[in-house]
């Protein structure tokens, strides 16, 4: 914050005065005293004596803050404070705004019981506050006498409706005067058609902070750059948003990240524009020709080349890629992600960071990645200031301390309760010595099963049932995801199964597990509806060795069930669910060294495909359903019936 003890007002006001003079083309100005003002290069009026101020003191019941009294003494009054304030009051214009615009009764109106001091105050201001707009483009400035620091400085509010935001407040008048300062430069930086090229002590020195700032941010700097960056982004310099929003976005920040003035660049457009298509389709709501706006000034191949962009990120086919050896790392990681090696796939991105070649200058990091439906969800807040503290584009500095690993390495973590609560129930088969791409041929019905591109549980889920018409009571085909679960193991994992049917539950481990060794796992320790249960079977070369299941509050196992994995040791006391399943996920990690990524399973995006029934067919005297959908039919006309094809059950 600002000492607004030791502020220079005449040094600051003659700086801006100049500045604004210089910004304006001959017979540009709004009237004849702007003319003057621009002439004489001051926006301000003549001092006002102490006997001045004193009186508008007594006037108005109040001493004025320390801040707003030195800047009376040098200027009565402002011209032109930002842009949209064309006259700001001096002793004689200053006045208690008593909710003259009526507006005290209209924020009120949105205040619940709810509401805190911050919104309260919002609200009050418009009956207490001293007002400092005389002529503006709606635009009301408030000084507020009780919202007062320790130096006896009042905060200044500013809010014009056009803004749809609520109050902006100043820590003090110098504060606002110094925003305003900010506002003008923003609004002058990049001049219209005949206006005069802005460039002043203020924009050269800005310029070079970013400058700077950029050969920082790729030794590493991240910190030091991004603050810089923020600062001259105030000022409105034409570099500093694009340059800043690339950290932002590598840490995670999504929220007004449009890599201005580069995103249309053709030259940097192949990094930059599939990050904020990305973000622009993780919104479905927004209609798509918002994202022309942010294009705005770019050629029709650019704009051509975004839409279909924005199509392959939709339907997941985007791929990033990279030149030279860090291009290669790209290709490498995405292997090791698509399989659930996230930990692996991020180091091998960050191993080869450093041989990583910008687009060009003004590109501070490899940003495309993040619209790569196998890459993007590797990005963690942690592993981006990683990223960004990591030197790179030849510029020298010191490597980071790596990030820590995302995956524990067990099955434990299945028993930590997730956000919501909402993995309480799950299944998975743990395969030995065979890829994962092999599992669909050993859980799937049939011969030739593919799997599906890599997706998020929800859009594989989502997909399945768009392309369904047949629902049955008595079948309970998984869909599952695969991947890697540890040196010589692959698993099929499923995180929303169907309800456990203990008569009927037909384990898939001795198929799986055809000429190798296979492990199946079904847990409903923690299920919302019902009672626990909890399934284990091991087979070996297409025969179960040994099975147990908890459920209905009593075990039954078959073949010998070794000690570690006795059910008697784990079932004897069920008070603590979690913590019996934890036990019993941790036993099987040591028996068989498996485990499974949690990133990839939580936020990842894998290939997945659908098992055969988990559940035995009906038998005589069993009743199930079928319901069969033909969503393609014709809708019948009035008086018409459905064919027999329709919708129906058995």
């Amino acid at each position: 914050m600002t000492d607004t003890t030791a502020f220079d007002w005449r040094l600051f006001l003659l700086k801006w005065s100049g500045e604004w003079a210089d910004s304006l083309p001959d017979g540009e100005t709004r009237d004849e005293d702007d003319e003057v003002a621009r002439r004489a290069r001051w926006l301000g009026f003549p001092p006002a004596s102490e006997e001045r101020i004193a009186a508008m003191e007594e006037r108005l019941g109040r001493r004025m803050p320390p801040s707003y009294r030195k800047f009376l003494k040098v200027s009565d009054g402002w011209r032109h404070a930002g842009g949209f304030v064309w006259l700001l009051a001096g002793t004689k214009e200053a006045c208690w705004h008593n909710d003259e615009s009526g507006l005290a009764d209209i924020f009120e109106e949105y205040l619940d019981e709810d509401a805190g001091p911050e919104e309260r105050r919002e609200a009050d201001i418009w009956r207490r506050g001293l007002q400092l707009d005389v002529e503006s483009d709606i635009t009301h400035v408030l000084m507020d006498p009780e919202d007062v620091d320790e130096d006896g400085e009042w905060a200044v509010y500013t809010w014009a409706s056009w803004r749809a935001a609520p109050p902006e407040r100043h820590a003090n008048f110098v504060e606002f005067m110094r925003d305003m300062y900010r506002e003008f430069h923003s609004l002058r930086a990049q001049p219209g058609d005949g206006e005069p090229v802005f460039d002043n002590d203020t924009t050269r020195k800005l310029d070079g902070l970013v400058e700077e700032a950029r050969l920082e941010a790729l030794r590493g700097g991240w910190e030091r750059a991004g603050k810089a960056l923020d600062e001259a982004k105030e000022y409105g310099r034409p570099r500093a948003a694009g340059l800043g929003d690339q950290i932002r976005r590598l840490l995670g920040q999504t929220y007004m990240v449009y890599f201005e003035n580069l995103v249309t660049d053709p030259q940097y457009a192949p990094e930059l524009l599939p990050a904020m298509v990305a973000e622009h389709a993780a919104h479905s709501y927004q209609d798509d020709s918002t994202l022309t706006f942010h294009l705005r000034g770019a050629d029709a191949d650019l704009v051509s080349l975004a839409y279909a962009t924005l199509d392959q990120v939709r339907d997941g086919t985007y791929r990033y890629t990279a030149a030279g050896p860090f291009g290669a790392a790209v290709e490498r990681a995405r292997e090791l992600a698509r399989w659930g090696e996230t930990d692996g796939a991020w180091r091998t991105l960050m191993d080869a960071l450093p041989l990583w070649e910008p687009l060009g200058p003004d590109h501070l990091a490899p940003l495309g990645w993040v619209a790569d439906p196998v890459l993007g969800p590797l990005l963690t807040e942690e592993r981006g200031r990683e990223l960004l503290s990591t030197p790179r584009g030849g510029q020298p500095g010191e490597a980071p301390r790596p990030t820590a690993g995302l995956d524990p390495g067990d099955l434990a973590w299945l028993a930590e309760p997730d956000p919501g609560n909402n993995r309480t129930s799950y299944r998975f088969a743990l395969v030995e010595g065979v890829e994962p791409e092999e599992l669909p041929g050993r859980l799937a019905e049939g011969d030739g099963i593919v799997l599906n591109e890599p997706m998020t549980f929800w859009e594989a889920r989502q997909r399945v049932l768009h392309n369904r018409r047949e629902f049955s009571s008595y079948e309970d085909r998984a869909l599952m995801a695969v991947g890697r679960a540890g040196t010589g193991w692959s698993f099929a994992f499923d995180g929303d199964p169907a309800p456990f049917d203990r008569q009927r539950f037909v384990s898939p481990a001795a198929t799986a597990g055809a000429g190798t060794r296979a492990v199946v796992v079904w847990s409903g320790l923690r299920a919302w509806h019902g009672e626990p249960f909890f399934h284990l079977s091991v087979a070996r070369d297409g025969v179960e060795q040994y099975a147990f299941t908890y459920a209905d509050g009593e075990v039954r196992s078959s073949g010998e069930v070794p000690q570690a994995l006795d059910p008697n040791r784990f079932f004897s006391d069920l008070e603590d669910s979690a913590e019996v399943e934890r036990s019993l996920l941790e036993a099987v990690t040591r028996e068989f060294g498996a485990h499974l990524p949690r990133h990839a399973i939580v936020n990842g995006r894998l290939h997945t495909f659908a098992t055969r029934s988990w559940t035995r067919p009906p038998r005589d005297g069993e009743t199930y359903a079928v319901v069969r959908m033909n969503w393609e039919a014709a809708r019948p006309a009035d008086g018409e019936q459905a064919g027999d094809d329709g919708p129906g059950s058995r």
